[in-house]
């Protein structure tokens, strides 16, 4: 006698959802799209959530959407420190050019 093949089997418990894997994703998406500052946090809190999965030796569901909350951190960390920088750049340059006098401040 032989039984259906109903898919896969899982041995063990089911997989699990992260506690903090929908936080990441919304604060990954919002550092992109509203506030650069949200960035940092979505990053640090990313490679924390993916330390306890990596350690915890549990299956869970959400390691996707904790990867890609961590990634939109780290992509909106580096254009938030690329436009301080250029902002650094240009204070520098016409602050530099204003105390040589090289802007004429008269009409």
């Amino acid at each position: 006698m032989s039984y259906p093949n109903y898919g896969p089997s899982y041995y063990g418990p089911p997989p699990q959802t992260h506690p903090n894997g929908t936080t990441i994703l919304v604060l990954g998406i919002l550092s992109l799209v509203v506030c650069a500052i949200l960035g940092p946090f979505a990053w640090n809190m990313g490679t924390k959530a993916l330390r306890e999965i990596d350690s915890s030796g549990y299956i869970y569901e959400n390691r996707g959407m904790i990867q890609a909350g961590r990634i939109c951190g780290i992509v909106s960390t580096c254009l938030m420190l690329a436009v301080v920088g250029l902002y650094a750049i240009m204070f520098v340059f016409f602050g530099g050019m204003a105390l040589l006098g090289g802007v004429s401040s008269s009409l």
